[in-house]
């Protein structure tokens, strides 16, 4: 595929929605046509199972089974499409994201998601990874003045420190593709670091 992929990935809190938009928004006045969209979501059927995970209880291999429903969907529909047309698609959350709220949040068999991500993406991998790594106690902190809090802002610090140690180690498994950025600074600070390092790699 002659397109470029790139997700955002962190815990809840970490501040990746505001850098993605602010991303599309600098490479989109540069001229490049950019395709934002997120996970679990990006067209109506991935949307409403966005919905269904947000707000309905349910046992975690339910909730990789929808995940990963969505993400198939999502793929066919937006994110290979763009991707064949030369465009760059910037991701809010891609399956970095299952393995570690589903697996190491809920501590689901990874085994079992690797045999998903294998069926769903088909090999499809991004080549980029921007995880802004952030403590848990710093988010919840965060969230709390932001917003009402879903099914998974809902859950205990604890939670949010097994999801970042599960993308501490997709990080590890996949160094090649991971660029960790330290979000504990201020949005201007994180903004920098993030602009810096990817004109650093002449985008």
């Amino acid at each position: 595929m002659a397109g470029r992929f790139i997700t955002f990935e962190g815990i809840d809190g970490a501040g990746k929605s505001t850098h993605i938009d602010a991303l599309a928004q600098r490479w989109r006045d540069h001229g490049q046509h950019v395709v934002l969209t997120r996970e679990p979501g990006g067209t109506p059927l991935a949307e409403s199972l966005r919905e269904q995970l947000l707000h309905t209880a349910m046992d975690p291999l339910t909730e990789a089974l929808l995940v990963f429903a969505a993400r198939r969907d999502h793929l066919r529909q937006v994110v290979q499409p763009a991707l064949a047309a030369g465009h760059t698609v910037l991701c809010d959350r891609f399956t970095d994201a299952t393995f570690a709220y589903q697996g190491g949040g809920r501590g689901f068999d990874p085994h079992v998601l690797a045999t998903l991500e294998q069926w769903v993406q088909e090999g499809l991998q991004p080549e980029l990874t921007v995880w802004f790594d952030l403590p848990a106690a710093v988010a919840a902190e965060r969230r709390a003045a932001a917003r009402s809090p879903d099914r998974f802002e809902q859950q205990e610090t604890a939670f949010f420190e097994r999801v970042r140690a599960g993308y501490q180690a997709r990080c590890e498994q996949h160094p090649a593709r991971f660029m960790r950025i330290d979000a504990s600074g201020t949005r201007e600070a994180v903004w920098a670091e993030l602009a810096a390092r990817l004109e650093a790699r002449g985008w």
